[in-house]
């Protein structure tokens, strides 16, 4: 079903929460088509910019896909005739797909210098969420997303990316958390343009099998803790909203 038949004869599950809404769009087995959703996020942050909606982050699986930020280059790309689509949020090339716990925060954010706040409580959603299965993760310097550290001379591996785009004070695209996902599609990129790194998932880290669905309530639980404090006044976002700011951060 396509998702705007989706949204408008299957009302979708919502807690508002501290001006937030929540909106689950798809899990296993509904898996949510990425084109789909990204105009859904255009459509959701124009709202959100003209004070028509209330702050929003969707929750979803996608389809198996692969998504270029700003900063891929032609060597980051699969080269076996895979699709890639091409968006505008910071950073290189990644993968999306079933397994993988995806979440868009379409938020109006405090202030035009509360981006960095913004990604260290996204992140920190993410380390919550992972040490509930005893897997420390933690930031690096200089590379987004979150990680578990190598031990022993074994390379760093990436559990969550983030690659977000803050047009006019609105947040959109967010995180993605390797929850039961296969990594054999991260064999045909560099993903994240990072090359003496690899990825992991939640199921890898601990050996049994950890899916979207068994995390998704505890990643909602953590966004309506630390969120809320990133967005903007009702007053100052109207303000704001004026203001034609850009900025992408790297996944």
């Amino acid at each position: 079903m396509a998702l705007s038949e989706w949204h408008r004869h299957r009302p979708p599950r919502t807690l508002s929460h501290m001006s937030l809404t929540f909106r689950r769009l798809g899990l296993d087995p509904e898996f949510v088509d990425y084109s789909e959703c990204w105009d859904l996020q255009r459509t959701i942050h124009s709202e959100v910019l003209a004070g028509e909606r209330s702050p929003e982050v969707l929750l979803l699986e996608h389809a198996s896909v692969y998504t270029a930020g700003k900063r891929t280059e032609e060597i980051d790309r699969p080269h076996d005739g895979t699709p890639v689509v091409d968006v505008d949020r910071g950073g290189k090339i990644t993968w999306h797909g079933p397994g993988q716990l995806v979440a868009y925060p379409i938020i109006p954010l405090a202030n035009r210098g509360a981006v960095k706040d913004y990604v260290w409580r996204l992140e920190e959603v993410l380390i919550k969420v992972v040490a509930d299965y005893g897997i420390e993760a933690t930031r690096v310097e200089g590379r987004a997303g979150v990680w578990v550290l190598g031990t022993a001379g074994a390379q760093d591996r990436k559990i969550a990316a983030i690659g977000i785009r803050v047009l006019k004070g609105v947040t959109l695209h967010g995180f993605a958390l390797n929850c039961s996902n296969s990594l054999a599609a991260y064999n045909r990129i560099i993903p994240c343009g990072i090359t003496d790194a690899s990825v992991t998932t939640i199921s890898d880290e601990i050996g049994r099998d950890v899916k979207p669905s068994d995390i998704v309530e505890r990643v909602q639980e953590e966004f309506e803790r630390l969120l809320p404090a990133a967005l903007a006044p009702e007053s100052a976002h109207k303000a704001a909203s004026t203001e034609p700011t850009t900025q992408g951060v790297p996944a």
